[in-house]
């Protein structure tokens, strides 16, 4: 047999997908047909008020299962929430959930289900070095997961997403185990999201996009044994083809779904992106920017974003993505300058326009940003240059995404990017 220094093998997943409006209506039998007797469904108090979750609930016991509402998932997760809400889905004996929500309920949801399933603390599951990285005990329940956000990729991706408190710092659980069972994308819910919401949710989907199709190659990582795969292998053919999608729609659309929010059209286009998004970075995995996304968002202060339920201080996870965006594909563009540019194409920069290549991709993103009211840096979230040091000091800690650039990035050169990231424009 062959010794291969260097990786040949990737893999690629997704869940089963059901698309269209009025999917919703359809949720009893979806469950039913997975064998689901009792179902939780998990959201958080504002979509609860919209009706959806009531809506799904009655469907499924309309298909003659036992279902209940939890209500409380914290918008944007944290290690005590999670807590909370595993205690919670222990007590009820559930076969099967229902999440029904943005990011923050989805992956509270794959948190119930992996908790449920195994046990332990949730710090035992969390990616290495913040804890434990150890993968589940045995096979999870089935997980229905309903985006009401265009932008999250939820649905389709094995991670969870929280926020260590006590660290002050966002990380992750990964294992393919978490992916959900079954994704339905119904366009129709995306209509009662507010202006806000839209705009970072779908600042998300950017990232999600341009991370994964820029991220380093799977075959320039030394080769694993099969055990040892992981669930961000690199970019990969498959997911490439679903990022570069992603960026056309997102290019054709988002700026209609943020100004125009009944434009159902353009809703239903980027709930069609973030999910295809979700299939490319879902395996390929993102780097620098949500690297640097996950301290922002963890070392919040007094920021407040508009169109968000309470008065608690946070950072929506697609703007805390986005503000160092520009300033890292600055950085990355000389690892692979045609893929850049190529990228900036898609979203509707001109390569012949005489302007540096490597100004491409910043450029359009700026404009973006600009024209759906994204704030223009980490300085609108309210840091400055005394904070650049602790900020580094949360980014290098998610080494299980900073391995995905395409190019190494020190703490020198991280720190040039958060103070290039102070303003964007």
């Amino acid at each position: 047999m062959v010794e291969l220094s260097t990786e040949t093998v990737f893999t690629w997943g997704a869940p089963p997908l059901k698309y269209g409006t009025g999917a919703v209506d359809e949720l009893g039998h979806d469950l039913a047909q997975l064998g689901v007797e009792r179902v939780l469904v998990v959201t958080d108090r504002g979509v609860a008020e919209t009706g959806i979750p009531e809506r799904a609930r009655h469907a499924a016991e309309e298909a003659g299962l036992k279902a209940e509402i939890y209500d409380e998932v914290h918008v944007e997760p944290t290690d005590e929430s999670l807590r909370e809400a595993a205690e919670y889905a222990r007590a009820g004996e559930w076969d099967g959930f229902l999440a029904i929500g943005g990011g923050s309920s989805i992956d509270t949801a794959k948190a119930m289900n992996l908790m449920t399933s195994s046990p332990g603390d949730i710090m035992d599951y969390v990616n290495k070095p913040v804890g434990e990285g150890k993968p589940p005990t045995g096979p999870l329940k089935p997980l229905v997961a309903v985006p009401t956000t265009a932008g999250t990729g939820a649905e389709s991706t094995p991670v969870c997403v929280l926020d260590i408190l006590g660290l002050k710092v966002k990380t992750g659980i990964s294992h393919p185990r978490l992916r959900p069972t079954l994704a339905v994308i119904d366009p129709l819910v995306t209509l009662t999201l507010p202006r806000g919401p839209t705009a970072a949710s779908g600042m998300d989907i950017v990232g999600h996009a341009l991370e994964s199709y820029t991220a380093r190659r799977y075959t320039s990582y030394p080769r694993k044994d099969a055990a040892d795969r992981v669930a961000y292998c690199g970019s990969n053919p498959i997911s490439d083809m679903w990022s570069e999608r992603a960026l056309g729609m997102v290019n054709t659309s988002f700026r209609r779904a943020v100004l125009v929010g009944q434009d159902l059209e353009a809703r239903s286009q980027m709930a069609l992106a973030a999910t295809f998004a979700g299939m490319g970075f879902g395996n390929a995995g993102v780097h620098i920017p949500h690297a640097c996304g996950y301290p922002i968002a963890g070392m919040v202060r007094d920021y407040r974003p508009e169109g968000y339920i309470g008065d608690e201080p946070m950072v929506p996870h697609g703007e805390s993505v986005a503000v160092t965006a520009p300033a890292a594909f600055r950085f990355t563009f000389p690892a692979d300058p045609d893929r850049h540019v190529r990228a900036a194409t898609l979203l509707g920069a001109d390569p012949a326009s005489g302007r540096d290549p490597r100004e491409l991709l910043p450029d359009a993103l700026v404009r973006l940003m600009r024209d759906i009211g994204t704030p223009n840096g980490i300085g609108a979230l309210g840091y400055g240059e005394d904070d650049v040091d602790e900020l580094v000091a949360g980014t290098v800690k998610q080494q299980r995404l900073l391995v995905i650039a395409p190019r190494d990035a020190t703490e020198e050169d991280l720190a040039g990017i958060f103070r290039s990231s102070v303003e964007n424009w």
